[in-house]
């Protein structure tokens, strides 16, 4: 794996990184319960190439109906944590910073780790403005992705983790991955309302990137 991270900018939780974490479903941080999805976006080199450009440009986000704006690059970068192969076991090989930038082809930057973003959401119950950190980025040949944690005004405090995989049967898969708490008074007094928004947000977003939009 190379992964690219940056935690200068403060976010509101301490466990920057668990949504790499094999054992994240067993073993959530302290007072956040975790979850996980996955869904199968198609197959094909192209099916993944499409996949992670929208990705990597906020097509999640958007498809899921969150307003992306006040996008910031982030003022540097660096390595954290220890990175586990998928049975948590350390990788020998720790990775690096990545040095090279990506773009899509209509010239859109990739996300990168650092950058900050103001996720809004105006439909429904409770409408929000959040501020997100972009932990960190995985870019790998097969797998890429990112994960996002929040730095003030999200109904609920926590990271999320957004990666696509190019599995050796040919078959693109996108797996979600978080922890979340409720953030404030007004969120812990309707945590019901928090949780059933949450799990709508990502059911938006796990057929977001589908090339039919829905499953």
């Amino acid at each position: 794996m190379r992964r690219q991270s940056f935690t200068e900018q403060s976010v509101d939780y301490g466990a920057i990184g668990a949504t790499t974490d094999p054992d994240l479903m067993r073993y959530p941080p302290e007072g956040f319960k975790p979850a996980q999805h996955t869904i199968k976006l198609g197959s094909g080199q192209d099916r993944f190439d499409r996949s992670v450009e929208a990705l990597m440009t906020w097509g999640i986000q958007r498809g899921a109906h969150l307003q992306v704006s006040d996008v910031q690059e982030g003022t540097g970068e660096q390595y954290l944590g220890i990175v586990y192969d998928d049975e948590g076991v350390p990788l020998e090989q720790q990775p690096g910073d990545r040095g090279e930038r990506h773009f899509a082809a209509d010239g859109t930057p990739y996300v990168a780790a650092g950058m900050t973003a103001t996720i809004a959401r105006r439909r429904g119950l409770p409408r929000f403005r959040a501020q997100m950190l972009v932990v960190y980025v995985v870019d790998e040949p097969d797998r890429v992705g990112f994960a996002y944690g929040t730095v003030s005004g999200a109904p609920m405090s926590g990271e999320e983790s957004f990666v696509i995989e190019h599995r050796e049967d040919d078959t693109v898969w996108l797996t979600i991955r978080a922890f979340h708490r409720p953030a404030g008074t007004w969120s812990r007094i309707f945590a019901g309302v928090v949780k059933s928004q949450r799990k709508q947000i990502v059911r938006e977003e796990l057929v977001a990137l589908h090339p039919v939009g829905a499953v």
